[in-house]
């Protein structure tokens, strides 16, 4: 059986790498198969190129409610109406197999993360594998303490759509909350291929395997926050 597919991007004045990205993602996308995009007020000219290609197959929506890459994100799955569910960032691009390899995981497990390609600016590879740099591995609490959820990785279904909306309130990183649900409710996999070639620029919304800014007690008070909101999660479905 065919399954639908909806790739969710927020957009947010990104018109420096957005047309390649979404050129990378259209051919592997069939007729009945939708990009959403929900652009969180862009002062840039990312809608003029998103419109320029003229592909029915994207939906653009305008993000009304608390700005921010977080929340932006939930507005475009908010939108999703697909069987199955793959995450982008504007500023990225697809290896040309991403689909055809990540579907037919998701026949046997609720979410799939796949390894990527780091680049710079200009599409020069710093590291075959975000996955080394990132120590990326499996584990819920491993997780909870060092999130190896990249979310321009991840691919779901439904049924983990459903678990992780609305998303909570104070919300830092949606990749990591969508990741623990399915850590701790559902099933999931690292498939060690890089399959996105993630761009590092100036302007990139999240570090990479940088030292965070934040406060010891801040992080630990979010920690606590985010596994409550997890575990509260879990006990209402």
């Amino acid at each position: 059986m065919t399954r639908s597919i909806n790739v969710c991007i927020p957009t947010y004045n990104g018109d420096l790498y957005i047309k390649e990205q979404l050129l990378s993602i259209l051919g592997q996308l069939g007729i009945d198969d939708e990009i959403i995009i929900s652009d969180d007020h862009s002062t840039d000219s990312t809608l003029q190129k998103i419109a320029g290609l003229k592909d029915p197959r994207i939906k653009v929506f305008t993000n009304e409610g608390k700005p921010g890459p977080v929340y932006n994100m939930e507005n475009a799955l908010k939108q999703a109406k697909g069987d199955l569910i793959f995450l982008a960032d504007q500023d990225d691009s697809w290896y040309p197999e991403k689909i055809s390899m990540m579907v037919p995981l998701l026949e046997k497990y609720d979410l799939v993360v796949s390894d990527a390609t780091v680049t710079d600016q200009n599409g020069k590879i710093l590291h075959p594998s975000f996955f080394i740099i990132n120590k990326s591995g499996r584990g819920l609490l491993r997780n909870w303490y060092r999130n190896s959820f990249i979310g321009c990785c991840m691919a779901f279904n439904r049924k983990l759509l459903n678990r992780v909306l609305p998303f909570p309130p104070g919300l830092a990183m949606h990749d990591s909350w969508i990741g623990l649900n399915a850590a701790l409710s559902g099933t999931y996999y690292f498939l060690p291929r890089p399959l996105v070639y993630y761009r590092r620029h100036g302007r990139n919304a999240t570090a990479l395997a940088e030292k965070s800014g934040f406060s010891i007690f801040y992080m630990i008070r979010y920690r606590m926050y985010m596994m409550y909101r997890v575990l509260l999660r879990r006990m209402k479905h």
